[in-house]
């Protein structure tokens, strides 16, 4: 039997050695195909995911008897990563491999405590995952960055701490950590999820029909979202940046603001959706990645909106850690910037990650200290407030060129009447032409869609609106380039 009555995976040697053989010549074999036909990494909103890969992974999947699925889960998101990515897949692999050996040796049960040897093995463990980020991401010494490394060190790095501190125990089959880690509708660009979520639905799940629509939905809403919206406002942002920021007036440079804006929660949170749509048409329950964010009364409260997962990963294992909010206001201010500075880093080494970092730090300082208790008795003037900072703030996260960056803050704010008497009426076109988005971004940012699409659902027409978001996304994808999601930059 390859499984036991728990479906743990218990392959003997030769077994194993099986296993891997296949595993590997998947990964030539795939290497080899994408190199020749010059494959680029696969992406949700595209023709060759959506009814190329999807229908035969899914077909593969739900033909597959119970105990096999992460066998097939695992060596599809192998081959996902390896379109487009072939040169980082083993990388990927031993991500997997050094974290299941050494949470493997590393794991006590809780009343035997966590001796010397515990702690060296986590702080390998960690070394290894952070340190290889640290390679790619930071030394320069990379040529390019993996796909998907910084969420999944996260992803990972959560796993090692949470076996070192004994909240769970350490997973005996390399097959099932391997699904929680690959699992390709996550893997490139999140959410980040805690194995404790998906542990059980790793040993069994059924997806019912139910599952499956309610799925479906969701991948087809996200990749509306996608683009529908995202990309199509992205190419105001895209036109600004041709036409030079030297160039544009200050009416046209606040409309690239909120035009970035809308793109990138759209852009996004698209993609959440479909990961989450995905692991429901899997069998799993993603943790959901946005609250609508633009509908904060502080930055406070954007943050908890924003990236869900990832201020989790940060709350739990970076500033409870450090003592959170206990031992007084200086020293909430330092974990803070502790977590901040993190943060930033996560996202980027450039100057201008630091800059987005440390204005949203400092925003946050002056929240706590005074500002927020204003902000509260206000209805009307929070929700300005943070419609008119956090837009400032993307500028910094856009922009990774400072004195690019610069110039456009002064295309913002001419007090000096450097761009006061730029092509004055440049924006009238532009939003002429993109109001429709604006109006979409807007409307689409707040609640209330969802709720109508509630009322649908309970009169059993919400496959109306489904139909019509895929009809126009499609032709959208028909008639559009293929655009990959930003945050697959991280």
């Amino acid at each position: 039997m390859l499984c036991d009555e728990n479906n743990t995976f218990s392959l003997n040697v030769l077994n194993r050695r099986f296993f891997c053989g296949i595993l590997i010549i998947i990964i030539q074999i795939t290497s080899i195909f994408c190199k020749e036909r010059g494959y680029q990494a696969m992406v949700f909103s595209s023709f060759e995911f959506l009814f190329r890969f999807l229908p035969v992974f899914l077909l593969i999947y739900y033909l597959t008897p119970q105990r096999w699925k992460n066998h097939i889960l695992f060596l599809g998101s192998i081959v996902f990563y390896t379109i487009g990515e072939a040169e980082y897949v083993l990388l990927l692999l031993a991500s997997v491999t050094v974290n299941y050996i050494l949470a493997r040796w590393m794991y006590r049960r809780p009343e035997e405590g966590r001796g010397k040897k515990q702690l060296g093995l986590l702080f390998l463990a960690l070394g290894y995952d952070f340190g290889v980020l640290f390679f790619y991401k930071y030394s320069g010494a990379a040529k390019t960055l993996p796909l998907g490394i910084s969420f999944y060190t996260f992803q990972i790095a959560a796993y090692i701490i949470d076996v070192y501190k004994g909240k769970i125990p350490p997973e005996k089959s390399y097959v099932s950590l391997g699904t929680y880690l690959t699992m390709f509708p996550q893997l490139i660009a999140g959410p980040i999820i805690n194995y404790s979520e998906v542990r059980l639905r790793l040993k069994e799940r059924v997806v019912t029909t139910e599952q499956f629509e309610d799925g479906l939905k969701l991948l087809i809403i996200g990749l509306g979202a996608k683009v529908i919206v995202a990309d199509r406002i992205g190419m105001l942002w895209n036109n600004i940046q041709g036409i030079g920021f030297k160039s544009i007036s200050t009416p046209l440079a606040w409309i690239g603001v909120y035009a970035y804006t809308i793109q990138l929660y759209f852009d996004f949170s698209g993609y959440s959706m479909m990961a989450m749509g995905l692991g429901k048409m899997l069998g799993f329950e993603f943790p959901r990645n946005f609250a609508h964010p633009y509908l904060a009364k502080s930055v406070s409260e954007f943050w908890r909106r924003w990236h869900i997962t990832l201020g989790r990963w940060f709350r739990e294992y970076v500033y409870i850690p450090l003592g959170g909010n206990r031992g007084g206001k200086a020293r909430m201010f330092l974990n803070l910037f502790i977590v901040w500075s993190l943060t930033a880093l996560w996202h980027g080494a450039a100057p201008n990650y630091l800059i987005w970092g440390a204005s949203l730090l400092i925003l946050l300082l002056v929240e706590k200290l005074f500002l927020l208790r204003y902000l509260e008795k206000s209805h009307i003037l929070c929700h300005v407030y943070l419609l008119l900072v956090v837009p400032l703030t993307w500028v910094a996260f856009a922009i990774t060129d400072i004195k690019e960056l610069g110039i456009y803050y002064t295309r913002l704010f001419p007090f000096w009447g450097a761009a006061a008497y730029v092509n004055q009426t440049d924006y009238l076109r532009y939003l002429k032409d993109f109001m429709p988005l604006f109006v979409l971004g807007a409307v689409f940012s707040s609640p209330y869609p969802a709720a109508l699409y509630r009322v649908a659902q309970k009169k059993k027409l919400d496959f109306i609106p489904v139909i019509v978001v895929l009809i126009i996304s499609l032709y959208q994808l028909a008639v559009s380039a293929n655009n990959p999601f930003l945050y697959f930059n991280f």
